[in-house]
């Protein structure tokens, strides 16, 4: 099978006040598959244009029925060759795919369908509870935005795990982004011969001779407990300059430890993509010292577009792709920074035309577009009916 193809992407997008790799990673596939020659239809639901009135309440009933807002009718108008979901959350309920019959494709952009945070992370620490059967455990804790309140649609959603999520149970391919997510989701119990890698992608960035960061660490993400700045800040040597890129609820706190401990810290707030990926090869690092098991960050591929080497804290998904693809360092809580930086900058500078090297095997925008095509191609093979006709059986 060959040719270009109709593909529908449908994507419930996060409010623009935070920052969603997600969403930036839906739009740069959007663009990449009709680059390479495909007919594309992106079906979305904005929070952005939804938000306001009684729009959490609506929103909590579509998490707990299922039921709700779908793309059933612009999926049957565009009468695609396959339908690729991002994500229902929380703007689409998750019924509608049960009565799809035509090729579905899923991104596991996140831990969602297991975990009410989204992130199996809490207090400070990777937690699996939900995952390893204790179902009401988010609930008790309040993992979704602190709130016993706000977690229980999502709780009740999730209380038979994977096996009773429709998008995990319906989709012929699951697409996960890191080896991590391929594991974690087996041990949750899907079928692995559903789950496919498919890490995404970046465009290469200009190279520009810039000094912006010279002779400096940088780290690059949200202000929040699960990434590890603070404690990063809390442990940072004086003598070792580094710049902060991202903003977010920590960030008072960022400053202020950064203040007490002396550092040379730049706090550069959230810059824009392009702004960043010019300015990445100049910095001689990029820290990733998330306390999260995380999925696939495009910061990381980011770096290695920018032939940037890492210096991760293991324990996340991209502490093992360092190792596996070796493409910097890894180091833990326990050991001091100052030697794991010291050794990192010694290190660096001999790889960073290999980080450029994986980039362009693993990362870049053909090896992905590629990748999918393929995917998509098995999944209108395994689909039981593929005629667009017949896809739709109950609008």
């Amino acid at each position: 099978m060959s040719g270009a193809l109709r593909i529908a992407l449908v994507h419930s997008f996060y409010a623009s006040g935070a920052p969603s790799g997600e969403n930036e990673a839906v739009r740069d596939q959007e663009r990449a598959l009709r680059a390479a020659g495909h007919e594309v239809a992106l079906i979305a639901a904005r929070t952005d244009e939804l938000a306001g009135g009684v729009y959490p309440l609506r929103a909590a009933a579509r998490v707990t029925t299922g039921r709700g807002a779908s793309p059933a009718r612009e999926l049957a108008a565009f009468a695609p060759d396959v339908v690729h979901v991002h994500n229902l959350f929380p703007n689409y309920g998750r019924s509608w795919v049960r009565d799809w019959r035509g090729p579905l494709v899923a991104t596991l952009h996140n831990y969602r369908p297991l975990c009410a945070a989204g992130t199996l992370y809490r207090a400070g620490a990777a937690c699996t509870r939900c995952v390893d059967g204790d179902r009401w455990a988010g609930l008790r804790e309040g993992c979704y935005r602190g709130s016993r309140a706000a977690t229980l649609p999502l709780a009740w959603a999730g209380r038979n795990g994977a096996a009773g999520d429709p998008l995990l149970a319906r989709a012929d391919v699951l697409v996960v982004l890191s080896e991590l997510s391929r594991r974690t989701y087996a041990k949750a119990g899907v079928p692995g011969d559903r789950l496919a890698l498919v890490p995404n992608f970046v465009t290469d960035a200009p190279r520009v001779n810039s000094t912006a960061g010279k002779g400096r660490w940088v780290f690059v993400g949200r202000l929040g407990a699960e990434k590890g700045i603070l404690e990063l800040l809390r442990q940072w040597p004086g003598d070792d300059p580094l710049d902060v890129v991202g903003d977010g609820e920590l960030a008072a706190d960022c400053r202020a430890a950064a203040a007490a401990s002396g550092a040379s810290v730049r706090f550069l707030g959230a810059l824009d993509r392009d702004g960043l990926r010019r300015a990445m090869p100049s910095w001689k690092g990029l820290v990733f010292p998330s306390r999260c098991l995380e999925n696939a960050p495009l910061v990381y591929a980011e770096a290695l577009a920018a032939g940037l080497p890492v210096l991760a804290f293991d324990g996340s998904s991209v502490a093992e792709a360092v190792r596996a693809e070796g493409t910097g360092a890894v180091t833990d809580w326990s050991a001091p920074a100052g030697p794991a930086l010291r050794d990192a900058a010694a290190r660096f500078p001999a790889l960073r035309a290999h980080c450029a090297r994986v980039f362009a095997e693993r990362y870049a925008e053909p090896v992905w577009a590629a990748r999918t095509t393929a995917l998509y191609e098995r999944a209108m093979k395994a689909s039981p009916e593929r005629g667009v006709a017949s896809a739709w059986v109950s609008a």
